[in-house]
């Protein structure tokens, strides 16, 4: 579970957003049927990421950043 360290509420509910927009925007350059595994890898990278952010935007950013770099 990515998110099972994060105990703040607000730090939570910021990773959700942030995946979700993170996702948004790679899910299309991703190869077909490796959806899951590659959700799964950049929720952990969105919770690795979470002390670092100002906000869900910038949360998402440096998260699509880092997963492209191990790509």
């Amino acid at each position: 579970m990515p998110f099972s360290s994060l105990t703040d509420p607000v730090d939570l509910a910021r990773a959700q957003a942030a995946l979700e927009k993170a996702w948004a925007d790679l899910r299309s350059s991703l190869a077909a049927g490796s959806d899951e595994q590659e959700r799964n890898d950049l929720a952990y990278i969105v919770a690795s990421l979470v002390p670092l952010a100002l906000d869900e935007d910038d949360l998402a950013r440096r998260s699509i950043d880092r997963f492209r770099e191990k790509a």
